[in-house]
């Protein structure tokens, strides 16, 4: 888990009140160019911001008193709050168009089993011994075929579940909870959250399927699991177009825990419909944004806090939507593909 927090951004001579990052420039605007600022719930967007408040990056910390103060407040007195303690800037590449693009995430839920029967036999992984950090370790093939990758991980099975799409859907997703079985009959959930990879590229299991000709692949999973129904014999060919493999560790889940998502990186739980993924060479862990994408899929204007990152967010102007946890969830987060537009608020 990285670490949260960042070095604050140091100004630029020429534009005068403009920050830069390593892969973004911030330019002040007025709050009045933020879409939608006088209508979103805001008392919604509060609860990330609260729960940004447990590991706070060094600008924001001064503040969360306030906004804890604040968490129970009306909606037009949190606005007010934010313009006067904050300052938009636009969030635009150091070269380039200022329009990005927003995806997004959910965790999903899987039935599993604590030991492999008939029908649950694809295993989901704990890190293995000898995992090394930044060190490549076997592709997904080679965990699938090679003797020598599956000694390591024998042993290291967290539970077993039915559909190897599922298990890569928790890999892309990278945490899920599961309705495990246990060795005794007995039933509870539980959250499985990245712990490692195996630092492999990750590839796009969609952009495999129209590189094979599949026409319909926009609705993921479901468009995915109907081209294996139709191409069984492909199924490993599929999974091995992606050689990213996702580790996990097995946490319990309370009520308390049941409430919120998984731990981002930033290392505090995300909020539903309020957390984002950015790039941290863009945007700090623990920075409040404003979110704009106009759809067409998922219209979207709205308070949202930076808590988390991923393999495939990279960029200036680049964001993974967190929508929940569930099939509800799921569904949305397949629909969203679509424009984007960022602003950091940032202390004044």
């Amino acid at each position: 888990m990285a670490t949260p927090g960042a070095t604050p951004p140091r100004e630029l001579g020429p534009l005068t009140g403009s920050l830069t990052h390593p892969k973004s420039r911030w330019t002040p605007v007025p709050w009045s160019e933020l879409p939608g600022f006088n209508e979103d719930a805001l008392h919604e967007g509060w609860v990330a911001m609260v729960s940004n408040c447990a590991r706070p990056n060094a600008a924001i910390a001064p503040l969360c008193r306030e906004v804890r103060q604040l968490a129970l407040a009306e909606p037009d007195q949190q606005r007010e709050w934010m313009m006067q303690r904050l300052q938009p800037f636009r969030i635009e590449p150091l070269a380039g168009p200022s329009e990005g693009k927003l995806t997004s995430y959910y965790e999903p839920v899987f039935d599993a089993s604590r030991r492999p029967n008939a029908a649950y036999q694809v295993p989901l992984y704990q890190v293995p011994a000898g995992l090394v950090p930044k060190r490549p370790w076997y592709t997904r093939q080679e965990i699938d075929t090679l003797p020598q990758a599956q000694a390591a991980l024998r042993g290291r099975e967290i539970a077993w579940l039915a559909d190897p799409i599922d298990v890569l859907m928790l890999h892309i997703q990278g945490s899920g909870r599961l309705r495990i079985t246990e060795a005794d009959g007995s039933q509870r959930m539980v959250r499985v959250a990245f712990a490692a990879t195996n630092e492999q590229p990750y590839r796009s299991v969609q952009q495999w399927l129209s590189s094979q000709g599949a026409t319909n692949v926009s609705r993921w999973p479901d468009d995915t699991k109907q081209w294996v129904a139709q191409n069984p014999q492909r199924l490993s060919q599929l999974l091995w177009s992606n050689p990213r493999y996702v580790f996990f560790r097995e946490e319990p889940l309370n009520e308390v825990d049941a409430a919120s998502g998984p731990v981002g990186a930033q290392g505090v739980p995300l909020t539903a419909g309020r957390s984002i993924a950015v790039d941290r060479d863009s945007i700090p862990y623990g920075t409040p944004v404003w979110l704009a994408s106009p759809g067409p899929a998922v219209p979207l204007a709205k308070l949202v806090v930076a808590q988390d990152t991923g393999s495939a967010i990279v960029g200036a102007v680049r964001a993974d939507y967190f929508a929940g946890t569930g099939a509800d969830a799921g569904r949305v987060a397949a629909r969203v593909n679509q424009p984007l537009r960022l602003w950091a608020l940032w202390p004044k």
